[in-house]
């Protein structure tokens, strides 16, 4: 999954969204479930139902338990292909989620393109601010707790030592989740999250999917965000993990596309554990306003809701990470932010020692911004 050098290009284009203005004013956790129960009191119930969802009193028929990991000496039986140029099976997920007890109401997913290079939730209808637009039940959710719990053991040993050899333990729960993806996507269609894993990307324009000539084409900040970025995929090996089949820990492609779900599609929750949300993975990134806030309750279902009264046709969009660090969301996710308000400076010496940040050569302080042309004290300083 190697990106082209032409797409160095298509890097620096993204679609900027003008800004709204809102007032922003989460609804607590009470409402939410409170409209979440309207919600499901108004849903057609699924198809032959087979485990009583104990939240609320309604049905759906996923099975976690039955997705234990195994090992497979072949490939599996509706293997997922993972090339770049593979169509995603949008409208197959888009059933499995309503069939399985997730809700959604006021959204659709548009795609950008025939190819659904960028598929993102648009609002379908306008949305007054506390609506939950998506409900996810705990069971459908992958956790790296889960994962963990799951597939780690004794003969983990090897495996693990390798990612403290290269000073990676702390991407462990990352690990895990990325084995736990490999796992399910060795079962092929008997997979319980198949359908969803056949709608992910596999084409994509981050630093893991570079090239060494990429590199060179950045700015210092991005190259130096960008190479931090592949080494990690390199950290991350798979080639001692003892339930994976051979096929699976030399498919060079097949794990880089395992490591780009973890890395792109996963969000960190309020209690540390890193969390991919079947179709709440849909919000784009927004940096002005973000239209959706998430939360989950103490069961850990997920919920999504309006953050400000939304009009139908507005993307509906969540927060990724630091606004003022778009080289960041460049190397992570592969798009420039155009929306963001600011930016660190982009030329850095090689080593910053602690006297020069105590002076405020740091990145996330000498900023620029855009619209007006300030510059933080820091930067005026240095």
């Amino acid at each position: 999954m190697m990106m082209s050098t032409p797409a160095v290009l298509k890097l620096l284009t993204l679609a900027s969204l003008a800004p709204r203005s809102c007032s922003f004013n989460p609804s607590s956790l009470s409402q939410i479930r409170s409209t979440t129960s309207t919600l499901l009191s108004n849903q057609q119930r699924p198809p032959t139902p087979l485990v009583l969802f104990s939240s609320y009193d309604y049905e759906y028929d996923f099975d976690y338990e039955s997705s234990q990991a195994t090992s497979s000496s072949s490939s599996p039986y509706g293997a997922i292909d993972v090339s770049e140029n593979a169509p995603r099976d949008i409208s197959s997920m888009e059933e499995w989620v309503s069939s399985n007890g997730a809700l959604r109401q006021g959204f659709y997913l548009h795609s950008s393109d025939d190819y659904h290079t960028d598929v993102h939730a648009v609002a379908s209808q306008p949305l007054p601010s506390g609506t939950t637009v998506l409900y996810v039940p705990e069971a459908m959710i992958l956790t790296s707790s889960k994962a963990t719990a799951e597939l780690r053991s004794n003969q983990m040993n090897q495996a693990e030592k390798i990612i403290q050899s290269v000073n990676a333990q702390d991407q462990l729960r990352h690990f895990y989740l990325m084995l736990k993806v490999l796992v399910e996507y060795e079962k092929g269609q008997d997979s319980p999250w198949y359908h969803w894993l056949n709608s992910l990307p596999r084409y994509y324009t981050n630093a893991a999917s570079m090239t060494p000539f990429c590199y060179e084409c950045l700015p210092s900040l991005m190259k130096k965000l960008a190479m931090e970025e592949r080494r990690l995929l390199g950290k991350l090996s798979v080639r001692s993990v003892p339930f994976l089949s051979d096929d699976t820990v030399w498919n060079e492609e097949l794990c880089t596309w395992a490591f780009q779900v973890v890395y792109t599609r996963s969000f960190e929750s309020p209690d540390g554990d890193l969390k991919l949300v079947p179709l709440g993975d849909y919000f784009n990134h927004g940096s002005d306003y973000t239209e959706i806030a998430t939360c989950y309750d103490d069961d850990g279902n997920y919920y999504a809701t309006t953050t400000y009264d939304v009009e139908a046709g507005c993307p509906l969009r969540m927060s990724y990470g630091d606004p003022t660090n778009p080289s960041f969301l460049f190397a992570r996710y592969g798009f420039v932010d155009e929306s963001s308000l600011a930016t660190f400076c982009k030329i850095f010496p090689p080593h910053v020692n602690a006297d020069m940040e105590a002076l405020g050569y740091a990145q996330n302080k000498m900023l620029f911004y855009k619209d007006t042309g300030d510059i933080s004290q820091e930067v005026s300083v240095c």
